[in-house]
């Protein structure tokens, strides 16, 4: 396979993501190959090809514990700065070619459609070592919230994918307005997650008063 050019800001991101989906061969591709399609120096851009499928009320069982817990470890390897260690199991599982290429074109258009609104600001947020610390483990927590095993309920792996793409977007791109916005998003899911838990209990609740009348 012919690999992609590591990402830079002078190049739109929505035409890197059409270049890698063009660049998929065969039937099926394994992590393995996006790997080697974008380089290891590409990993924040896999994050967001990783949360590219969950845009949408609800995604597929099963792909969300696979690519969560890809996510977890790239952010673990921000967070310390250091190359993570993929298992093979997860760098050989096969992923259709076909649905891939699909997602990866509809993401390039939904970020095509607010390419204009990035670009680098509040370097504070991005320019060193400590910060990119709690930017990874950020990135992590987003990954855990991702492979939370909810994956029938409406925007319960959105929330988390939306999150995960503004901080890999944001790291990516030293933006520090999408670097917040994914710490906001992360928030935001906690707070689903906990109202979700609450209904189930008072419905609960609400069913043993009933039986019990």
């Amino acid at each position: 396979m012919t690999q992609v050019e590591t990402h830079d800001p002078s190049r739109k991101l929505s035409a890197t993501l059409v270049s890698v989906a063009d660049s998929l061969p065969g039937e099926s591709v394994m992590l393995r190959d996006l790997l080697e399609l974008i380089g290891e120096q590409g990993l924040l851009l896999l994050c967001i090809f990783l949360s590219l499928p969950f845009l949408l009320p609800v995604s597929i069982p099963g792909v969300s514990t696979v690519f969560g817990l890809t996510i977890i470890l790239i952010g673990a390897g921000v967070t310390f700065n250091r190359l993570p260690l993929l298992p093979r199991q997860i760098l050989d599982r096969p992923l259709s070619t076909d649905y891939l290429k699909d997602v990866f074109r509809r993401g390039a258009s939904i970020i095509e459609r607010i390419e204009h609104l990035i670009r680098p600001r509040w370097l504070v947020l991005s320019g060193s070592a400590a910060i990119n610390f709690f930017n990874g483990a950020a990135l992590t927590f987003g990954g855990i919230l991702l492979i939370f095993p909810l994956g029938l309920v409406p925007f319960s792996n959105t929330l988390p994918a939306i999150a995960i793409l503004f901080l890999a977007v944001g790291m990516l791109e030293r933006d520090g307005l999408f670097i917040v916005m994914g710490y906001l998003m992360n928030v935001a899911t906690i707070i689903y997650f906990s109202a979700l838990a609450v209904g189930v209990l008072l419905t609960g609740e609400s069913i043993r008063s009933l039986i019990g009348q």
